[in-house]
């Protein structure tokens, strides 16, 4: 199985940047699609941003322009760039890995992003 550990959260002042890690362990990550979803309280999990197996990105239409999600292969690593964080980006971010060809999941912990008015 793939173990998934995501770094780089914590407060932030409305308008800065944050720039999350997913460091990925046990299989290559080349061979799945990875993306980044995210849970406030008393809300839904939602997905923020995605990037296929072949490079295809997508991205939710509330962080469109602000996020840009990347991944270094070599380095088993999938990232998520924040920029201009708004309040309502606050929630507990997740990682997730899906095998390309058996569309198994698997969640990191999740790490905490607080965007400050």
């Amino acid at each position: 199985q793939v173990q998934l550990v995501e770094s780089g959260g914590g407060l932030v002042q409305a308008g800065g940047s944050l720039r999350l890690s997913c460091a990925a362990s046990g299989r290559d990550l080349s061979i799945y699609h990875m993306a980044w979803y995210r849970q406030a309280p008393g809300k839904q999990r939602e997905l923020v941003a995605g990037v296929t197996g072949a490079g295809s990105t997508n991205y939710a239409d509330s962080v469109k322009g602000r996020f840009t999600i990347s991944r270094d292969n070599a380095k088993n690593t999938v990232y998520l760039q924040m920029n201009s964080l708004k309040p309502e980006d606050t929630a507990v971010y997740y990682c997730r890995a899906r095998q390309v060809l058996t569309f198994q999941d698997y969640w990191g912990q999740g790490t905490q992003v607080t965007v400050s008015t």
